[in-house]
């Protein structure tokens, strides 16, 4: 595939129970979590149409049928196809990714269901082997990333910590686009991690193996600065809500939602409550 040939096949991971964001994701799944109005699949759909996105395939799990009603009652110039997920309580998104594995036999751009951000950002992840990066801030965690001078990636890391290491300094963004070639090599590396039964890791795991082994190379895009956010918790959504209001900011169920259960939470006995994290904790 050319470089420079736009990407038309968008893949959406939303199998996870989004736990972190409950009780709003109690009877509702993470990426139709509203933000001022509109859900996260919703602005998706919408910044997918306006690039010129023909397909969209989303691996469901958690509250399937409302993801699947929510698409038969929206209008959109775009084919949108489920695959389901039926281990998505006991697995992570290096699952949900190998289950897209027949399905995708096509360039495609790779998206998790819990970010919200400007449609001027696609703009350079329609090409293929590119990967969205920013400046880790004190608000995120996971996958962190070095790079070169040339905005090339070298390397992937399990977290945010810097370890004093000044050359980790860029956060995934999780959003990805694949050529059909780098797509084979990591179906290749997803086969060996389900094989092994690592269903409950990260696919940046694959990635960065096959980084290690020269057998993929992705540029990097920086969101540096720009208007995106990735929502795992009731305060992301707040955070999100004033990021992304056109209007002064009014608070909305969430931050209602984060008053009341820091109000319970300070009503249960020290004791219990120690427990409760240990237990949480594993």
């Amino acid at each position: 595939m050319n470089k420079n040939t736009k990407i038309t096949t968008a893949l959406l991971l939303a199998a996870g129970t989004g736990s972190r964001l409950m009780p709003l994701t109690s009877k509702a799944p993470k990426c139709l979590t509203e933000v001022n109005g509109k859900s996260f699949l919703e602005r998706l759909v919408e910044n997918l149409v306006k690039k010129g996105f023909k397909r969209l395939v989303i691996v469901t799990g958690h509250q399937k049928q409302c993801i699947e009603e929510f698409i038969s009652n929206l209008s959109a110039d775009i084919t949108i196809e489920f695959i389901y997920s039926p281990l998505y309580k006991t697995t992570n998104n290096i699952y949900s990714l190998w289950m897209a594995r027949e399905t995708i036999n096509e360039p495609f751009m790779l998206v998790e269901g819990d970010l919200i951000f400007d449609v001027s950002l696609l703009d350079e992840m329609i090409f293929p082997d590119r990967m969205a990066i920013a400046k880790i801030l004190p608000w995120m965690n996971g996958t962190t990333i070095t790079i070169d001078e040339a905005m090339q990636v070298k390397s992937f890391h399990k977290n945010t910590d810097m370890n004093g290491t000044v050359e980790l300094k860029y956060k995934t963004v999780n959003i990805y686009s694949f050529s059909l070639a780098s797509w084979k090599v990591i179906k290749m590396g997803l086969d060996q991690n389900i094989k092994a039964n690592k269903v409950s890791g990260y696919y940046e795991t694959v990635f960065g193996e096959m980084m290690n082994d020269q057998q993929l190379s992705l540029k990097a895009v920086d969101f540096n600065n720009q208007l995106w956010y990735e929502v795992d918790t009731l305060q992301d959504l707040i955070e999100a809500e004033k990021l992304f209001s056109t209007e002064s900011y009014v608070p909305g169920i969430s931050e209602e939602i984060l008053q009341k259960t820091a109000e319970t939470q300070t009503r249960i006995p020290s004791d219990i409550k120690e427990l409760t994290v240990q237990l949480s904790n594993g």
